[in-house]
């Protein structure tokens, strides 16, 4: 595919794909913040992975400061019970999650809020209790993010890690600032993984999606 086709394609799937009001709202607060967020193809590959998840009560955890772009999508695939924990240090950022789901119908008690640094949170999160980690995180991050997450994947769950590869320039060898040897040792440490089934797509910056077996 030339990249005049992909482009082409990416408009056309941006341009037919139904965004909620919610949606939009949450959108435009991400923007006015400057804050990353999921374009809809990576968005709806979001509420795939949630609504494959198995279980009486499917756990997902939202790590970015654009939880509730991020939340809804989740939410969108998951069931009645499914639960979204949010976590980021901002309280603004949070507090306007907490309003954007209340206003989209979803309750109170299935959502999560812990307002701190993600790795001073994690380690005391239950392990193989997750179905859907989403984890936007400064790239130098990266590697610490990985080693705490994983093992709070379930099996068959997934950890997600949007724009982890810097554009492809983490296979230029001439880089060797402290960005882009923490993105390699993350995608290299990722691979390594035994007990994961590691799948890299070219959305967004480059997306990595680890699933544990």
């Amino acid at each position: 595919m030339t990249v005049q086709a992909y482009d082409a394609l990416r408009t056309y799937i941006d341009s037919t794909s139904y965004e909620s009001e919610a949606l939009a709202s949450a959108r435009a607060h991400a923007e006015e913040f400057s804050l990353r967020t999921p374009d809809p193809s990576m968005g709806q590959l979001l509420t795939t992975l949630a609504a494959a998840a198995e279980g009486d009560k499917v756990q997902t955890i939202a790590i970015t400061p654009a939880s509730s772009v991020v939340g809804l999508y989740l939410f969108e695939g998951l069931s009645d019970s499914g639960i979204v924990t949010c976590i980021d240090p901002e309280v603004e950022h949070q507090s306007h999650a907490k309003s954007t789901f209340r206003d989209a119908g979803y309750p109170p008690s299935r959502v999560r809020f812990l307002p701190s640094r993600p790795l001073d949170v994690m380690s005391r999160l239950a392990t193989e209790a997750y179905h859907v980690i989403y984890a936007d995180v400064p790239t130098l991050d990266l590697p610490a993010l990985i080693k705490t997450a994983w093992p709070l994947i379930a099996r068959g769950g997934t950890l997600v890690l949007p724009d982890a590869l810097l554009d492809a320039t983490i296979a230029d060898p001439s880089r060797t600032d402290r960005v882009t040897v923490a993105a390699r040792e993350a995608d290299e440490y990722v691979r390594s993984l035994e007990d994961a089934h590691v799948t890299r797509l070219p959305l967004g910056s480059g997306l990595i999606l680890a699933t544990k077996r």
